[in-house]
């Protein structure tokens, strides 16, 4: 079957991309790592020995990073609906993580230790229907909202891919409930036309006692 020139317009851009050609020469997986090692660099998100869940991790371009900054005395837990090979001292958990199942298996491997931060780059598979993508795209951010709400430690910190759109408001004010800072991300390694940002919260303010 012929390509479209819309599937066309993408690969050409692709592959002139100057990210996914650093990605190449550095040995990441994807353009993504740049991403987070821009707001690392701003931030100071990941440290050495830091317990660290990536959601959303295939191909493992976070993952990588993470691992990396981490070191062998840090803990990172990834998981995907994707396959992802495996990294050093990475374990992995694939399946859709919208599924009970897959949150108790994360929930499992965490056990009873508290996580300093949780990062995702999640995403559903983009229609071009903002109707129908924006509150999927929010689903996801929501329930890796709940995860952290439950295996951060106190003044753990959440950075979340998310879209501005119906939905962003309420999430963000969910957000600012639960740490006490919240701040938007644009990495410079984000296409311009993508509506992506990341959501940075700091200092997660811990579980309330019902």
């Amino acid at each position: 079957m012929a390509r479209s020139k819309t599937s066309l317009k993408w690969l050409q851009e692709h592959f002139n991309d100057p990210f996914v050609k650093m990605a190449q020469k550095d040995g990441y997986r994807s353009r993504a790592s740049y991403k987070l090692l821009e707001i690392q660099e701003k931030d100071r998100l990941i440290r050495p020995g830091m317990s660290v869940i990536d959601l959303g991790a295939a191909p493992g371009g976070w993952s990588q990073v993470t691992s990396r900054l981490i070191g062998g005395q840090g803990t990172l837990i990834a998981s995907d609906i994707l396959e992802m090979d495996s990294i050093p001292d990475v374990t992995f958990i694939q399946g859709d993580f919208t599924e009970d199942a897959v949150l108790a298996q994360i929930l499992d491997a965490v056990g009873n230790k508290e996580v300093d931060l949780v990062i995702s780059d999640m995403a559903p598979n983009m229609s071009g229907l903002p109707a129908v993508d924006m509150p999927r795209a929010m689903f996801l951010c929501e329930l890796a909202l709940d995860l952290s709400t439950r295996v951060l430690k106190p003044g753990g910190d959440f950075l979340i891919k998310i879209f501005q759109g119906e939905g962003f408001d309420e999430f963000h004010k969910s957000v600012r409930q639960q740490f006490d800072k919240v701040q938007m991300r644009k990495p410079t390694s984000s296409r311009d036309r993508s509506r992506e940002q990341y959501l940075l919260g700091r200092g997660f303010r811990g579980r309330s006692e019902d």
